[in-house]
């Protein structure tokens, strides 16, 4: 009934993943205005995009390559992701909603780790849609 192609599951992961990017960055550099300009904080931003753009590049080929190994040309929508990476984005968004509305994370912290973790999710959202328009390089591949 919800089933789709194997190649819009990239399309959905990609729109996801960077609709997430683009809102947590955002949300990072709305607090940028609120706290004092200090260089240090933008090299903060950059190390955490590293960090978590190298951990995100390395789930989005792997993910890839399991949609992409997927027997069935159609699949459910949701099998863009599997269960761990579920429950990961469950207990990231809960805390991060829950610890940042607790008021538990100053405004410095917000700025320099939701802008580089927005980032870094917005680029493994450009991957996957980079997967969805290689897709037949991608599946010869495999």
């Amino acid at each position: 009934m919800f089933k789709v192609k194997k190649r819009a599951l990239l399309l959905i992961a990609g729109i996801v993943w960077l609709a997430a990017g683009v809102n947590v960055a955002r949300l990072g550099i709305l607090s940028y205005f609120a706290i004092e300009q200090q260089w240090y904080w933008y090299a903060l931003s950059v190390v955490i995009f590293l960090l978590f753009g190298a951990m995100f590049f390395r789930m989005s080929q792997k993910h890839t390559k399991r949609i992409v190994g997927y027997k069935e040309e159609r699949q459910p929508f949701w099998r863009f992701f599997d269960l761990k990476a579920y429950i990961i984005m469950a207990v990231m968004m809960g805390g991060g909603i829950g610890l940042r509305a607790a008021g538990v994370f100053p405004d410095a912290f917000v700025a320099f780790f939701y802008t580089g973790l927005g980032c870094a999710l917005a680029l493994a959202g450009v991957l996957f849609l980079r997967s969805f328009l290689m897709y037949g390089a991608i599946q010869s591949d495999q």
